[in-house]
C-alpha cells in the first residue's frame, strides 16, 4: 500500500508516520510537508534511512504539483493532516488559513479524484479535523458526530469549510472519504506555540506563564500516541462517508492544568514546591475564546474498539520528561522567527 501523509513533519503527522512504519512493514509512506515553522524534519530523523519512507517537500496549495505527485506514486490512501492550526495565528492572518486549510484540501481532493478516476476499490481519503468546528459548549454536554457546526475563530471556520468540502466530494463524486474530529493533542515534538510545550519551556527558563483571562476555559486533552492509534483504526476499518470523534476523556480548566504542570516541573527540576506557579501571569483574553470543548468518542469505541491507553497525569509526566530530555530540540525550534512571534503574541499583553 502506498500512503500519502500530508503534514508529516509536524507534531501529529510525525507520530502517525512513526506508528504506521512500525506497525505495517511493507507499506510505503510518503511524507509531504512544506516545512513551515511547525514542520521539522528532526521529528523524523531516526526514520530517514528506512526503505519504505520518503520525504517530499511541497505545498498542498500547488494544484499542479499534487497532480504530478499522485501520478508518480499512485497512492492507495491519503491521510491529510497538513493545516495551519493555531488560533492566535488565524486571528492575525486569516487568509493564510483559508489558503492552506480550504484551498489546500480541495486541491488534494481534486488530485485524488483525478488519479483514482472513479476506481475507488481499496482507496481511502482520510481528513483529520478538530473539535473546534463545533463551537463552544456550556458546563454540560459533549460534542457528538451529530453536533451542528458553529465555528468561532478563523482557524475553526477554515477547518469547518474543509470538512464540508470533503463530505461534498463523497456525496457528489463518490470519493471514498472519512473524517475524524479530535480534541486538544499533547505529547512529544509539539511546536511550543501550544499551551503545554510553551509552558514547559517557559518554566524551564523562568519566564512568565501567560494565561488568557482567568484560565477558566476547559479543554479535553488527548495524548498524541493515542490519536495516532485512533487514526490507524479509522483509516483501516472506518466506514466510508462517516465521521468519528476522537477524545481523551480528560477535561481540565486551563488554570488547573497549568498548576498541575507547575507542580510536576518543580519536582522534576528540584525546585521548591510552588516556585513555578509564581510565574503565572494573567493576560487579556483571546478574541472569540470558546469556553469549553469536550468530545464524545463513544461511536469510535463502540464501532471500532478504540480507547485511550493512558491517563492525562501519566501522559503529562511522560511529556514533561521528553521535553526536559530533549532541550536541544526545544532550543532549536524556539530560535529565530519563533521569538518574534512570541513577542507579538504575548510580549505586549
Amino acid at each position: 500500500m502506498h500512503i500519502l501523509i500530508t503534514g508529516g513533519a509536524g507534531f501529529i503527522g510525525s507520530h502517525v508516520i512513526r506508528h504506521f512504519l512500525a506497525t505495517y512493514p511493507g507499506y510505503r509512506v510518503i511524507n509531504l510537508d512544506s516545512l513551515t515553522y511547525a514542520g521539522n524534519l528532526n521529528n523524523l530523523r531516526d526514520l530517514e534511512s528506512m526503505p519504505d519512507y520518503r520525504f517530499v517537500k511541497g505545498d498542498i496549495t500547488d494544484a499542479e504539483f499534487l497532480i504530478n505527485l499522485f501520478s508518480e506514486y499512485c497512492f492507495d490512501g491519503v491521510i491529510h493532516l497538513a493545516a495551519e492550526s493555531h488560533v492566535d495565528r488565524s486571528i492575525a492572518d486569516p487568509t493564510a488559513f483559508v489558503k492552506t486549510n480550504v484551498l489546500g484540501t480541495v486541491n488534494l481532493l481534486n488530485a485524488a479524484r483525478s488519479s483514482w478516476k472513479g476506481k475507488y476499490d481499496g482507496k481511502r481519503f482520510y481528513h483529520i479535523s478538530t473539535d473546534e468546528v463545533y463551537g463552544s459548549l456550556g458546563k454540560d454536554g459533549l460534542f457528538t458526530e451529530e453536533t451542528p457546526y458553529d465555528p468561532h475563530s478563523p482557524y475553526s471556520a477554515s477547518k469547518a469549510a474543509s470538512d464540508h468540502f470533503v463530505r461534498a466530494y463523497h456525496d457528489t463524486y463518490g470519493l471514498p472519504t472519512v473524517i475524524s474530529n479530535c480534541s486538544n493533542n499533547y505529547g512529544a515534538y509539539q511546536f511550543p506555540e501550544k499551551l503545554i510545550p510553551l509552558f514547559i519551556n517557559n518554566i524551564r527558563l523562568g519566564k512568565p506563564l501567560p494565561v488568557y483571562g482567568k484560565g477558566e476555559n476547559i479543554r479535553d486533552w488527548l495524548w498524541v500516541v493515542d490519536h495516532a492509534q485512533a487514526i490507524d483504526v479509522i483509516f483501516h476499518r472506518g466506514k466510508t462517508g462517516e465521521t468519528y470523534n476522537i477524545g481523551g476523556h480528560n477535561e481540565w480548566t486551563n488554570i488547573d492544568l497549568i498548576r498541575l504542570l507547575c507542580c510536576i516541573m518543580d519536582r522534576k527540576l528540584g525546585r521548591e514546591a510552588g516556585e513555578s506557579a509564581k510565574l503565572i501571569t494573567y493576560v487579556t483574553d483571546r478574541a472569540g475564546h470558546d469556553l469549553r470543548y469536550a468530545i464524545d468518542s463513544s461511536k469510535l469505541q463502540r464501532e471500532l474498539g478504540w480507547v485511550p491507553s493512558i491517563t492525562f497525569e501519566e501522559g503529562l509526566e511522560e511529556t514533561v520528561d521528553w521535553y526536559l530530555g530533549n532541550q536541544e530540540w526545544l532550543d532549536n525550534v524556539t530560535s529565530g522567527s519563533y521569538m518574534h512571534y512570541y513577542e507579538e503574541m504575548y510580549g505586549s499583553r
